[in-house]
């Protein structure tokens, strides 16, 4: 599975880098017949209020064979708004995977 993580208006840390990796790898876990993983780590620029609290958007998109799942974050911090997202996904890939297991 080939992951791919951008960082846009910054420069990712690479602790940011690894902790997205390892919950992304987790998701194998749950269907392992992912193509490729794109990840975008944003920092969102809006008014004051706003981009002092929820700035920090991750967007995940997974492609599967004949299909592709996306989910999408806003929060404080990058890693809230990776856990939040990879779970989104977690269930998005459970249902996907009962779904193919019906056919």
């Amino acid at each position: 599975m080939d992951i791919q993580i951008h960082s846009i208006h910054f420069d990712a840390d690479v602790k940011l880098l690894d902790f997205v990796r390892k919950k992304i790898e987790k998701l194998q876990t749950f269907y392992d017949r992912m193509t490729d993983v794109e990840v975008f780590l944003r920092l969102e620029k809006g008014d004051k209020e706003h981009s002092a609290r929820e700035n920090k958007a991750v967007e995940i998109k997974i492609n599967l064979p004949g299909t592709s799942l996306f989910a999408k974050s806003h929060e404080k911090t990058f890693e809230i708004a990776c856990d939040e997202a990879t779970e989104n996904l977690r269930t998005q890939l459970t249902k996907h995977k009962e779904k193919q297991q019906e056919k």
